[in-house]
């Protein structure tokens, strides 16, 4: 069962997308598809969910969303680097006006001095352009807690970008 924060979340992020027509799609490293999976708990989510990309590991970043190599081993999967290419690579595959990435360290184990358990980066864009980027440190709280955490701030910056956004006409199926 979904806590009250994150179906209230879902809730707001459905009507505004819904009031203006907006399509989303998302890639999860962390989340591994929580962000597109709690949004399914709530009805009517079809009309605005187009496809998430679970890319957990470093080929499956490069591979589906074609974040660059070098990228990947300079900056790390926990970068703002490959946060903001994921995004770019789900608008360059999907047809949808909103998309958002996710990628961190839930722990328990997998941190380091640079980059701890609890780190997670963030990057929402639209089709228009705009591209905002988010650093989380939620702390070493446990994986459960650090990925509702990530569900939440990837809802916030998907609803904040949708404000920004003009609505659309409804899409006319051939």
């Amino acid at each position: 069962m979904l806590d009250d924060d994150i179906v209230a979340a879902a809730h707001r992020l459905l009507d505004i997308c819904k009031r203006k027509n907006l399509v989303i799609a998302t890639a999860e490293s962390c989340t591994a598809g929580l962000v597109a999976g709690t949004l399914t708990e709530i009805p009517g989510v079809s009309s605005i969910l187009d496809r998430g990309y679970i890319t957990y590991s470093n080929e499956a970043k490069h591979d589906m969303l074609g974040v660059a190599r070098a990228t990947l081993e300079r900056q790390g999967a926990v970068s703002r680097e490959t946060a903001e290419e994921m995004v770019r690579g789900v608008l360059g595959h999907a047809r949808v006006q909103l998309a958002v990435s996710v990628t961190g360290i839930a722990g328990p184990d997998g941190g380091s001095p640079d980059k701890p358990v609890g780190l997670v980066h963030f990057a929402a864009a639209s089709y228009t352009g705009r591209l905002v980027h988010a650093e989380k440190r939620f702390g070493d709280v446990g994986r459960a807690n650090v990925r509702k955490q990530s569900v939440l701030q990837a809802f916030r910056m998907l609803h904040d970008l949708a404000e920004l956004e003009a609505a659309r006409p409804p899409r006319v199926e051939p």
